[in-house]
């Protein structure tokens, strides 16, 4: 197998626990394009959480934001935009109960709760702050995505249970942390988003390579050509990757691209 790209998830991922690249990170996507193998992002994250990473990894192609929802560059052009329909964002708002709600919408996150759970993770995973909102209705026509937030994981996964019986056929519904719930847009999945990010470069997807750690990266693992899950991911997403790689908090990704794409076996 000749891999010519790598997708990359972030967090969890290609960043560690506090959020930052790290020098080997950078480094091993040096070497990785030195080699002649493209390197992208795809990610939950809006794009000016992105944004601020572009610039250290020398990304200025596509990248997705929102899992696929936004193809976007360093530039600032909008490549393809897909929102979630406003019929289902209002459906999926009125099933939640007892959770925080954020909602993204024109580059901006607005939410229920400005100190709820996770949303000090939230300011660095975005960029930005939140603005607090008594009623998400008139965002709703525009929402790129819908987040619930709790640290109940049975009770979040119920949720996801019920939305997805609903809403699965016509949305994407995704947990992309155990205490988050993402909705968005029914091409707005990482499958999608691997597919339009490797076709950009004219790469097949059977020479395409995908790194990542959760259930929202599952359907990219199943559509590269060798898919790799970190060595922090849960069993069930291990179990779907062809291999397994690090942690985040070890550098995981510059060992997968040492170790596994180039097979250099360099990774200081």
């Amino acid at each position: 197998m000749t891999i010519r790209l790598l997708v990359s998830d972030l967090d969890g991922t290609l960043v560690n626990k506090d959020k930052n690249l790290t020098p080997a990170t950078i480094a091993a996507v040096d070497r990785l394009r030195a080699a002649g193998v493209g390197f992208t992002v795809i990610s939950a994250r809006p794009m000016s959480g992105i944004r601020p990473l572009l610039e250290p990894l020398g990304l200025d192609g596509d990248v997705a934001a929102f899992n696929g929802g936004i193809v976007f560059r360093r530039d600032g052009t909008i490549v393809s935009h897909t929102t979630i329909p406003a019929d289902i964002a209002r459906g999926v708002m009125d099933m939640a109960e007892g959770v925080d709600t954020w909602v993204f919408a024109d580059d901006q996150w607005y939410a229920s709760n400005g100190d709820g759970p996770h949303t000090r993770s939230e300011r660095r995973s975005s960029a930005q702050e939140p603005v607090v909102v008594a009623s998400f209705n008139d965002l709703l026509d525009q929402a790129d995505k819908i987040t619930f937030v709790s640290d109940d994981e049975a009770a979040l996964h119920a949720l996801y249970e019920r939305v997805h019986a609903r809403y699965g056929k016509d949305a994407t519904v995704a947990q992309s942390q155990t205490y988050y719930l993402d909705v968005t847009a029914l091409t707005a999945n990482k499958g999608d988003g691997i597919a339009a990010l490797a076709g950009a470069l004219d790469v097949d997807l059977a020479d395409t390579a995908a790194i990542g750690d959760q259930a929202n990266d599952l359907p990219m693992l199943a559509r590269a050509g060798l898919s790799i899950a970190m060595g922090n991911a849960p069993d069930a997403v291990k179990a779907k990757a062809h291999t397994t790689t690090r942690a985040n908090d070890e550098d995981g990704v510059a060992h997968a691209i040492d170790m596994i794409i180039l097979r250099t076996g360099d990774t200081e």
